[in-house]
């Protein structure tokens, strides 16, 4: 089991690792604007094989109404449509987007949606909020809704997934620790449940800056980006202002195990630092954002790391999402700068924000 005392000596060498990375030239015109917004914050993409965009919201005012949207035009226009993106107080919480906060293509093809269900940062998951679901992108209906509400508790915040096989892996940045969904039975496990490895250890920063939420307090993400390998052996996963640690996947399908024995398996893997989103290629080479440096790691499978790029317009890089032709779509969210993040002032935002692309030659991994 990984002890506290040892994991913060591992984090001290890690970023002192994590300094002695190679930078990149700053200002590099290897990225390519995409998508551009005048009004809208996104924290992630995702893109079909037939090259329809799709980007999550967290719906910012009653003007947008929209929690997550494919861009059309330019534009991100409510989908699959605006019934699911118009919850409001009261509404019935499983039929409708609460908080959208995560998305990605499916292996299947399907489009993939994770809602948090709760409104707003710290807030509890209203009964029936939490949510995996399916959206069948031929017909723009949502295929199946997957209830999370049994694996969390009133401070969880489901924050990002990813496949594996027949599961599911989530992470909860609020109640620390990892979920698994059969997507067979249905049937939720948590495992890691306040691990260590699971646990913020420093309050989150962007732009060199401590970051605090909506009222004032000092902001914690506990697990958040998480990543499976080619292989599906093994599963890479971190709080939100890292390190990067491994776990073999074995032990989170074994729903019997204890988390005592789960815990004498994790590993750190990389020395990463503050991250706002991360994605793994077919060889299993994981991009991670630096949203403190303003750049993009490279974290190869032995955990090695240098700069992809490095880049003053990349200012909290969200999730990233490799496309069929070698190319990373990069959002470059600004989180860091929105009320929820700087300590409720106003919004330091500066439009428009955009989705970059940088062509880096790398098979896609879907997972």
């Amino acid at each position: 089991m990984i002890r506290p005392l040892r994991t913060a000596l591992l984090l001290v060498a890690a970023l002192g690792t994590a300094a002695r990375a190679e930078d990149a030239p700053a200002g590099s015109d290897a990225l390519k604007p995409m998508i551009q917004s005048d009004s809208l914050v996104f924290n992630g993409v995702t893109r079909s094989k037939d090259g329809r965009v799709f980007s999550p919201f967290q719906r910012q005012s009653k003007d947008t109404g929209i929690e997550l949207g494919e861009w059309k035009d330019g534009k991100a226009v409510a989908y699959p449509d605006a019934g699911w993106n118009a919850w409001k107080s009261g509404d019935d919480p499983a039929k409708a987007f609460v908080a959208v906060n995560a998305i990605r293509i499916g292996p299947d093809g399907d489009l993939w949606v994770v809602d948090k269900g709760a409104p707003g940062m710290g807030a509890a998951p209203l009964p029936g909020g939490p949510k995996l679901v399916q959206i069948d992108l031929a017909t723009n209906t949502v295929r199946k809704v997957y209830p999370l509400q049994a694996a969390t508790t009133d401070k969880s915040f489901i924050d990002d997934f990813r496949f594996n096989g027949r599961h599911v892996y989530l992470t909860d940045a609020g109640q620390p620790g990892l979920i698994v969904l059969d997507l067979d039975s249905g049937g939720l496990w948590r495992v890691l449940d306040g691990d260590w490895s699971t646990i913020a250890q420093r309050p989150l920063t962007g732009q060199g800056r401590v970051l605090r939420d909506d009222k004032g307090k000092l902001l914690f993400i506990h697990a958040d980006q998480l990543e499976v390998s080619p292989d599906g052996k093994t599963f890479y996963y971190q709080a939100c202002t890292g390190p990067l640690y491994s776990i073999e996947t074995r032990y989170l399908d074994d729903a019997s195990a204890s988390d005592d024995e789960r815990a004498k398996h994790v590993k750190l893997h990389a020395a990463t630092v503050a991250t706002g989103g991360t994605a793994i290629d077919a060889s299993g080479t994981i991009y991670a954002s630096d949203t403190d440096g303003l750049r993009i790691l490279k974290i190869a499978p032995d955990g090695t790391m240098s700069t992809l790029v490095q880049d003053p317009r990349l200012v909290w890089v969200d999730a990233m999402w490799i496309d069929e032709q070698g190319g990373l779509w990069i959002p470059a969210a600004q989180m860091n700068r929105t009320p929820a993040m700087n300590g409720g002032e106003a919004s330091a935002v500066k439009f428009p924000t955009t989705i970059y692309r940088m062509q880096i030659d790398a098979k896609p991994l879907r997972n």
